[in-house]
């Protein structure tokens, strides 16, 4: 299907909009079109066999046996409806429109009534009664055709995803929380499934596949068409898990009608209520928001990292608040199935990222922990950069990271990064902020690039080498070291250093403040280059005022802060005979984990700081991932002379067009 044809059945849709203007917010359109939408997709899927169930129905009704079983296999599918009345039988009866369809939606299956519970379909239904809408809005969508002959599972799809986005617009919500562009969704399907294709076309392949954020189900349907279009007789069982109802709802009625199980599709926050718990599965993918706080489970998830440690999902550590894409992704991982000894088994992995998590969190912080835990497992196989302005809710950049615990021989030990940027197409017409699509050729391209990623890394001639680069895992970790440089003190008796005196809480606490600067009035102007002469000044001037000199090292400590000025040519402060580090000259540097630090120092920071030092007890280990850098090309800056032509040249043109405006 064409977008001009799914267009023009998502317009079709949206035009009961007309309808309902005035009585529902504009906000509020959606609760009623996308789950009218639904119900004509399910009643025109079982028309077929509509008349067939019926009979079967009167036939087992007054017998005590589970008609359900009976009533699944005469409709062909999982799911059924025993009612005689249509939604054109409803439309026709404006009086009794309400009684009738609440009747219709109640003699659906159990598992399509959950469907239009989560959109709480009842209250809409009596709310347009209220109106005088209903049959009216019924009779809208009974000439929407919606049969399976005309519109596939596949183009389905497209109509509910253009609903959604449009619902998302009029509500202010983010519709790239329900959904993926669905070329993206295929580039996806085939970096994750492609490496598998020739195991996936054995006769009697079997395979599970996962998404905890699925969605409307894009990502699992492809899934399944992929592996099913390499080999027909393939047995593809999906499993999903959403947050957000109506996505849910669509998700669900579309695995029904496709023949999966829809109590695969379960409802609820992965994190805090995992409704897959204990399961594995082969294959595994995601889109999670980007940027997504995950305080409402922050409890639920602490609670199981203190508990459970590695045993649990979160062993790794936990990310900053703000942002829970590692949560999902190490939530992923704990599904996956573990390989045998022979190579055979395990599990694959694709989510999409923003940029954040390649390198967000300082060294040991809890992104640096997870990141460190994914490639010290050897888990990472490839990091793919995608274009900007590619999702409907984002014009940011996002990555594909694909995981394995099952890599070829050839990938172990190692990390792909393909840059992928510059493979789009501008769209004639922005959804949000969507204004770039990737094509199918383009698709192909990347496919094939990721495939060949070790030849093309290694060969220089390859014509698309400068595109893919090739790490070992320990590359992607560095020890932070933290360079220390000698506290240098001159000392010094000013109006300055009085006042701090006064204002010194800790020398208050050891004696009287104020009499202690009247005491080192004489002293006012003069300075000293060493802490013994300072004090030695200090005692003399205090004794002969009659000040005490308290005993104890807080006094002392006070005292030097509060007279002591940093000089670079100032004495070196000693603690237990070694140098005492200055605080405000302290400094950061990330080493490789493969380059030997003390080496470092001698190369990098010595020649300019000769006093600097590294403290060992506080060098820390971290992992991060900058894309970016690795293929940043220098473009030098534009000659001035060419840039000051062009200046003169819009100059010249400027007063030529002010020339014509005061003729």
């Amino acid at each position: 299907m064409n977008s001009s044809k799914h267009s023009e059945l998502a317009n079709h849709a949206w035009s009961v909009a007309d309808l309902l203007r005035g009585d529902y917010k504009q906000s509020d359109y959606g609760k009623v079109i996308l789950p009218f939408t639904v119900l004509r997709r399910l009643e025109c899927v079982l028309e077929p066999t509509r008349d067939r169930v019926l009979a079967e129905h009167d036939r087992l009704k007054d017998q005590n046996v589970d008609v359900s079983r009976f009533l699944r296999r005469a409709s062909g599918h999982s799911f059924y409806n025993v009612s005689g009345y249509t939604l054109e039988t409803i439309a026709n009866d404006p009086g009794q429109a309400a009684k009738h369809l609440l009747a219709y939606i109640g003699a659906f299956s159990t598992n399509a009534q959950e469907v239009m519970e989560r959109y709480e379909f009842a209250q809409q239904v009596r709310r347009l009664d209220g109106a005088g809408l209903l049959y009216r809005v019924v009779g809208r969508f009974v000439d929407l055709d919606l049969h399976p002959e005309v519109v596939s599972n596949h183009q389905m799809g497209y109509v509910f995803e253009e609903l959604i986005r449009r619902f998302a617009e009029s509500s202010n919500e983010t519709a790239g929380e329900h959904f993926t562009p669905r070329e993206v969704i295929e580039l996806m399907v085939n970096l994750l499934v492609a490496p598998d294709d020739d195991v996936l076309s054995v006769p009697g392949t079997s395979r599970r596949v996962l998404d905890p954020a699925c969605g409307t189900g894009g990502m699992l349907s492809a899934a399944e068409e992929h592996i099913t279009r390499l080999n027909p007789s393939a047995t593809v069982t999906v499993f999903g898990q959403e947050l957000n109802p109506e996505s849910w709802a669509i998700c669900r009625s579309d695995m029904m009608i496709k023949g999966q199980d829809p109590e695969n599709i379960k409802f609820g926050n992965s994190f805090s209520d995992d409704r897959h718990r204990g399961q594995r599965f082969d294959y595994l993918l995601a889109n999670p928001p980007f940027g997504v706080e995950w305080k409402k489970v922050k409890d639920e998830v602490e609670h199981e990292y203190a508990t459970l440690g590695d045993s649990g999902r979160f062993g790794a550590g936990l990310p900053r608040i703000n942002d829970g894409s590692l949560l999902f992704l190490q939530h992923m991982i704990s599904k996956m199935k573990k390989p045998t000894a022979d190579g055979r088994g395990g599990s694959r992995i694709a989510i999409v990222f923003n940029g954040s998590p390649l390198f967000t969190g300082a060294a040991e912080s809890g992104e640096s922990r997870i990141r460190r835990w994914i490639l010290e497992s050897d888990l990472l196989e490839g990091i793919v950069a995608l274009p900007d302005q590619l999702f409907y809710n984002t014009g940011i950049s996002t990555y594909f990271w694909i995981l394995t615990n099952r890599k070829a021989a050839g990938h172990r030990g190692k990390v792909v990064l393909l840059d992928a940027r510059d493979q789009f197409a501008k769209m004639r017409k922005s959804l949000g902020d969507k204004r770039k699509f990737i094509t199918e050729d383009q698709i192909k391209n990347i496919t094939r690039l990721y495939g060949e990623a070790l030849d093309a890394a290694r060969d220089p001639e390859h014509p698309q080498h400068a595109k893919v680069k090739v790490f070992a895992n320990e590359d992607f970790g560095y020890r932070r070291i933290t360079v220390e440089r000698p506290l240098k003190l001159r000392f010094e008796v000013t109006d300055e250093t009085l006042t701090r005196i006064r204002d010194s809480k800790a020398i208050g606490r050891a004696l009287d403040a104020e009499a202690l600067a009247t005491a080192l009035k004489p002293l006012h102007g003069q300075s000293w280059p060493t802490k013994r002469a300072a004090w030695d000044a200090l005692r003399t001037a205090m004794a002969a005022a009659g000040v005490p000199w308290p005993a104890g090292a807080p006094f002392q400590k006070a005292l030097r802060e509060a007279i002591g000025v940093r000089d670079p040519e100032g004495e070196v402060q000693l603690v237990k005979g070694q140098p005492e580090p200055d605080p405000e000259l302290r400094d950061y540097e990330n080493v490789p984990l493969d380059e030997d630090v003390e080496e470092y120092l001698r190369r990098e920071v010595l020649p300019h700081v000769p006093d600097a030092w590294i403290d060992h007890e506080k060098t820390k280990t971290g992992y991060e991932i900058p894309f970016t850098r690795h293929f940043y090309v220098y473009k030098p800056p534009r000659p001035l002379a060419e840039i000051d032509a062009e200046l003169k040249a819009l100059e010249a043109e400027i007063q030529a067009l002010l020339g014509e405006v005061t003729k």
